[in-house]
């Protein structure tokens, strides 16, 4: 895994080899093993490298050998082998083992439609010298990130914001919308970033930059068809998910350097960790699973079970996610505000797995592909509620808001029958929003200080309904599945592995997002996933010789740390402060008196405010790093 740069100068003004040098350095992290840049007067690519196959002679950026095509990629390309082997017999000469190598060629061949013969994870950025173009790419899924700046004199592009933001001469603008959805949803919305200038390129994207012309263009080359159902039985899909999955995991086996797999006693995790250990390594695979002093997030035991079933060298530690200074280094790298409180133990896992690999098979995707998560369950029901007018279903909610008490946990069953009632009487975008947003509407306009009086905000049900439009289920509820995974997946999920493994020089490879098994998933009617009784009924079904029975059968735990109590006891001072002294305060982005009366009552107990009053954290100290 490696960390890309690039800088495109327009008219000739030469590129600061200083300046690409630094913003390369910042991503060091991302590949501690080598670093490099070339500079071609007003066009600069640089690469950090992270060593996991092809380790002597695989130095970027890369060229042809014509020098005429350069590339600095990240990632890892899965059907390298038989591609190289066409590529040879249509003529093309290879001079490394690498799979970057193959991306040259392949572009050659192929042009920009190289990117429908790949099969992994991957970002990368090609200088075509012949065609005065830069061509940048992002993997099917949005596994890898890759960003990118533009203004009237450059364009530029990196894996991290904080490499473009490295540059002395752009535009920091913040995106006030950008805050608005951020508070919402946890994260922001692709294409968004915090900054006004600076974008993410959309997983299954290509974007063609034409250097004289200084124009850029976007194109999509992916997405599954949610409404091409297979006619096939339910044993024969079963069957068929299995051997996709086997093949998935093989492929992802690939490595020169020690490989283990995350094990949390999760179905996900120990399925991946399953087809590893007892249909394709001969010895035994080495998992890794962190616990927690807190039994409520320990899942320890459930991990234990499952590695002495599947006989793996299983490798466990009780890690401290209150230590709050990992926090700031997490911002930094994240380069904008990103508040999923998973960061922390995901972080902490993988700087435990880095003390033995430095590649890890995670189990992440499955929940977006087979229903595995609670809102799927409650939006097929409510779904079905749709036979009853909208006023008797208002009239409900409002019933029910009127009996049922204020509460203090916003995971306790009172407060998730309140979401799912205010659902029930929503309409489609505005049902799924209801369910995952962590701020209303109504409560962000007293908080929003002088800083955003003048601010006129898209609502994000706006965003929503747009990302709604595109999607290709014809079943309300498999159409929510759809979305997280061109929403939730890629911006929060794959963001947060990428970033936290990365930020410990670890490669996590995750074969639920193989393409195929996407595809497949995509294809399935909506009733072998989710029933009355069960969710990932289909995936546990094609695996169930490889989960233990008293794994099959307990409830989805998560990957969660307790954020609400620790803002009520071990982190009430720090945050009472940070956030009431801080600068994102004083510079007036957020109403003082606001925030106070928030961190009273959720401090005293009277309502569960912790999802804001982190977000508002993070902000606070992303500000503070960058302003």
């Amino acid at each position: 895994m490696c960390g890309i740069s690039g800088i495109i100068n327009f008219g000739n003004t030469p590129v600061s080899k200083e300046i690409l040098d630094e913003m390369n350095y910042s991503q060091f992290h991302r590949g501690p093993d080598e670093g490099n840049s070339v500079v071609f007067n007003n066009i600069g690519l640089a690469h950090r490298r992270l060593s996991i196959i092809a380790l002597d002679n695989g130095k970027q950026p890369m060229t042809n050998e014509n020098s005429n095509i350069w590339i600095t990629f990240n990632g890892e390309i899965y059907n390298y082998l038989s591609l190289k082997k066409q590529l040879i017999k249509s003529g093309h000469i290879f001079s490394t083992d690498s799979d970057t190598e193959v991306i040259i060629h392949l572009y050659e061949e192929y042009g920009n439609k190289c990117v429908d013969y790949l099969e992994g994870m991957f970002a990368f950025g090609i200088y075509d010298k012949a065609n005065c173009k830069v061509f940048l790419a992002r993997d099917r899924l949005g596994q890898k990130p890759l960003h990118y700046y533009t203004d009237s004199n450059k364009f530029i592009f990196s894996s991290e914001i904080q490499a473009i933001t490295k540059h002395p001469n752009i535009n920091k603008e913040i995106n006030y919308q950008s805050i608005h959805d951020y508070l919402t949803l946890l994260y922001i919305p692709c294409p968004n970033t915090i900054y006004r200038n600076i974008f993410k390129l959309p997983p299954a994207t290509y974007l063609e930059f034409d250097i004289k012309k200084k124009r850029r263009s976007l194109s999509k080359y992916w997405q599954p068809n949610y409404s091409n159902k297979t006619s096939i039985s339910y044993n024969d899909a079963k069957y068929e998910l299995r051997r996709l999955l086997e093949l998935a995991v093989e492929k992802r086996l690939m490595s020169e350097v020690p490989l283990g797999a995350f094990l949390s006693g999760g179905v996900d995790s120990t399925i991946i960790s399953g087809l590893i250990s007892n249909n394709i390594t001969k010895e035994p695979i080495s998992t890794f699973t962190i616990g927690f002093e807190e039994n409520k997030y320990d899942e320890r035991k459930y991990a234990k079970t499952a590695s002495e079933i599947l006989k793996t060298k299983h490798h466990e530690k009780v890690v401290n996610p209150l230590d709050f200074s990992i926090i700031p280094k997490l911002v930094k790298h994240f380069g904008e505000p990103y508040a999923d409180s998973s960061m922390l133990p995901t972080y902490l896992l993988c700087k435990f797995a880095r003390e033995n690999t430095t590649v890890a098979i995670s189990g992440d995707g499955a929940d977006e592909l087979f229903a595995g998560y609670e809102r799927y369950y409650a939006y097929w029901l409510t779904a079905k509620s749709d036979i009853f007018p909208n006023s008797l279903k208002s009239k409900i909610h409002q019933f029910l808001n009127s009996i049922l008490p204020a509460g203090n946990n916003d995971k306790a069953l009172i407060e998730r029958i309140k979401r799912f009632s205010k659902a029930l009487s929503s309409d489609l975008p505005n049902r799924y929003l209801n369910m995952i947003s962590k701020c209303s509407e109504e409560i962000k306009q007293p908080l929003y200080g002088e800083q955003l009086k003048d601010f006129n905000p898209s609502s994000t049900k706006l965003h929503m309904q747009k990302l709604f439009n595109t999607v290709t289920s014809l079943d309300q509820a498999e159409k929510v599945m759809e979305l997280d995974l061109h929403s939730y997946l890629p911006n929060d999920i794959l963001t947060k592995i990428d970033i936290t493994s990365m930020a410990n020089s670890l490669e996590v490879r995750s074969p639920f997002m193989d393409h195929d098994v996407v595809n497949f998933a995509a294809s399935l009617p909506l009733k072998y996933k989710l029933g009355m009784k069960t969710r990932k009924k289909i995936l546990i079904d094609s695996c169930s010789d490889l989960i233990p029975k008293t794994l099959q059968k307990r409830s989805k735990m998560g990957f969660g740390v307790p954020v609400a109590s620790w803002l009520r006891n071990e982190w009430k001072k720090m945050a009472t402060e940070l956030l009431l002294d801080g600068n994102s305060i004083k510079d007036g982005f957020f109403n003082s008196k606001t925030v106070s009366e928030m961190l009273h009552s959720h401090q005293k107990n009277k309502a569960d405010h912790s999802y804001l009053i982190w977000s508002l954290i993070i902000f606070e100290l992303w500000y503070k790093q960058n302003f």
